[in-house]
Parts: C-alpha cells; sequence; structure tokens
C-alpha cells in the first residue's frame, strides 16, 4: 500500500517542475516565429497554471501541506535556465526543455502508478492528465528539433547570443562552422587566382565570418553585390565548396535572384498564390529558402506561417519514417 507520505512527495515535485514549465513557455513567447506558435506557447504556459492547480487541490485532498516556495523555486530554474542558456547552442536549449517534459511524463506515470497503489481514483486521474498533456509536448518539442535539424523555418528562433553560441546563421540557417571551414577555403583557393580574386574573396570571407552575430552586423552597404561577386568569383576559380558555403549564405539571408528561387515567378506572385506554391514544396531547403527571401522582402505573415507549417509536416514525416 503506497503512503500518503510518497503521493504527496510526488505530487510536490511534480508542482515545481510545472510550474518552471509554465515560466519557460512564457519566456519562449519572444522566441516565437509566428503568431500561431505565440498562440500555442500562451496555451501551453495556461494550461500549466491549471495543472499546478489541480495538484494543489490534489494535495489539499490529501491532507499535505502545499510548498509555498514552489512557485518561487519554479520561476528561479526559469530565469536560470533562460540566462544559463543563452550560452548553449539552440539545439541544446530545446533538448533541456525536451528532458524536463520527459521527466515531467515520467513522474506523471510513475503518480499513475502510485495512485493505483493507493486506491486513489482521483490521483489516477490526474495522473493520467498530466500524461497526455505532456506526451503531446514531448511530440511537440521533438518535432521543433527536427524541424531545426532540417534547417527550419524553426517554429522557435534562437536568440543572438544562441545563434553565436550555436554557430548558426540568421536563426538556423548556415553553421558558423561551414562558414569558417569556407574562410580557409576562400584564403587557399585565392592564393592561386591572383591578388584581385585574393581581395574579393577575402572580403567576402570576412563577411562570412560574422554572420554568427546580429544580422545588423552584416548588413553593410553593397553587401548583397559582395556576396554574389565572390560567389561567382569563386565557382570561375574552381573553389566549389567555398562558393557552396556564399552560397548557403546569400540563402540565408534571402537574397537570392529570383531565377534562383525554388518557386517560378515567386517576387511576383500573391499571397494565395504564394502559399500554394509553398504548400507543394518537398524539400525542407527549399521551404527554407523561401522563408528567408520572405522574410527579407514582403514579410507577409501568411506565407511564413504556410512555411511553418510545411516544414513541420515535413519534419513530422521525418520523425514517423
Amino acid at each position: 500500500m503506497t503512503s500518503t507520505t510518497t503521493l504527496t512527495r510526488q505530487l510536490r515535485a511534480i508542482l515545481q517542475l510545472t510550474q518552471t514549465e509554465a515560466q519557460i513557455a512564457r519566456i519562449r513567447l519572444a522566441q516565437a516565429r509566428t503568431d500561431k506558435v505565440r498562440d500555442e506557447l500562451t496555451r501551453n504556459a495556461d494550461n500549466a497554471d491549471r495543472r499546478s492547480r489541480l495538484i494543489l487541490r490534489q494535495l489539499r485532498e490529501l491532507g499535505g501541506v502545499p510548498d509555498v516556495a514552489s512557485p518561487i523555486i519554479g520561476r528561479v530554474i526559469a530565469l536560470f535556465k533562460s540566462t544559463v542558456e543563452q550560452a548553449t547552442p539552440f539545439d541544446e536549449a530545446l533538448l533541456q526543455d525536451l528532458a524536463l517534459e520527459q521527466q515531467l511524463l515520467g513522474r506523471a506515470r510513475y503518480l499513475k502508478a502510485l495512485g493505483e497503489a493507493a486506491d486513489s481514483p482521483s490521483v489516477r486521474a490526474l495522473a493520467e492528465q498530466l500524461e497526455a498533456a505532456h506526451t503531446e509536448t514531448v511530440d511537440w518539442i521533438s518535432t521543433v528539433l527536427a524541424e531545426e535539424a532540417l534547417g527550419g523555418p524553426a517554429a522557435l528562433r534562437a536568440t543572438p547570443f544562441q545563434r553565436v553560441a550555436g554557430g548558426v546563421t540568421k536563426m538556423v540557417g548556415l553553421p558558423l562552422r561551414v562558414a569558417l571551414e569556407g574562410v580557409n577555403r576562400t584564403v587557399e583557393g585565392a592564393q592561386d587566382a591572383g591578388e584581385k580574386a585574393r581581395e574579393t574573396l577575402g572580403g567576402a570571407a570576412d563577411r562570412v565570418m560574422r554572420l554568427g552575430g546580429a544580422a545588423r552586423e552584416v548588413a553593410v552597404s553593397g553587401r548583397n553585390a559582395s556576396l554574389d561577386q565572390a560567389e561567382r568569383t569563386a565557382r570561375r576559380e574552381g573553389a566549389d565548396q567555398t562558393a557552396g558555403a556564399l552560397h548557403q549564405t546569400r540563402r540565408a539571408l534571402g537574397t537570392l535572384d529570383e531565377s534562383e528561387l525554388p518557386i517560378s515567378d515567386y517576387p511576383g506572385l500573391n499571397q494565395p498564390d504564394a502559399i500554394r506554391g509553398v504548400k507543394a514544396l518537398r524539400d525542407s531547403s527549399d521551404v527554407r529558402t523561401i522563408e528567408a527571401y520572405e522574410e527579407a522582402h514582403k514579410n507577409r505573415a501568411g506565407v511564413l506561417e504556410a512555411a511553418q507549417a510545411r516544414i513541420t509536416a515535413i519534419a513530422e514525416q521525418t520523425l514517423d519514417s
């Protein structure tokens, strides 16, 4: 027979973690890419608050005294997590969120078993609610991670600090590691191409290195033309890997020419036609290309949400395969 002490101990632990979960969901609001994702995060936070109230009520029914420090601890843990994770790559921050949800899921299942052993239908019913909620959230974060792996556009944006720490370009774009490798190849390839080519590629390489920082650091006069010229020069000189890195940079910045876009005549499409074009894309990199171009130009919410939905569908297919 499970003791009341064991049940209340587990309920207090779940309460603290749930309050942390709610705070983290609210912190993630600032990283939401679309209004739809922002609404989902708001619901997640509100639902976590609702679960906290249910857990508190169950504690009282068991005669347990709620831990008055739990809400404060939850906020402190969430604040600490959000501060520390700025020095970690974006995917690591998401994995930490996933670990929290998996712990909550595991505790919910354990609580269900405890409720069964204690012959407490109310505890079991609460545990089943918690289990369903955390199963759904685990699936959602797993999908966001799959979107990140596919190159986005992910549901959440990396912060500027996370872009630097993770070595990514403009949210979830070209890895800085690739950019730095491209810099090395630029220098090596330019040695045999003459002083003029070396200077052109060297200037572009410097821009590539700065892509790990905030977008304004690379938004200098003539950037787009310089990157385009550098890519052309690299291809002419046979530096294909460097040219590829520069092309990825241009794509992540949304500065590709109309002829390079995966949807024909895209700049001239109205929003309904653009959305239909996005829905027809099958490759995540093509969706990413259109998303970056759209953000850099018209920035239409409907198109960006369609791109998010499309990459989510591709990510879910990847997880199911």
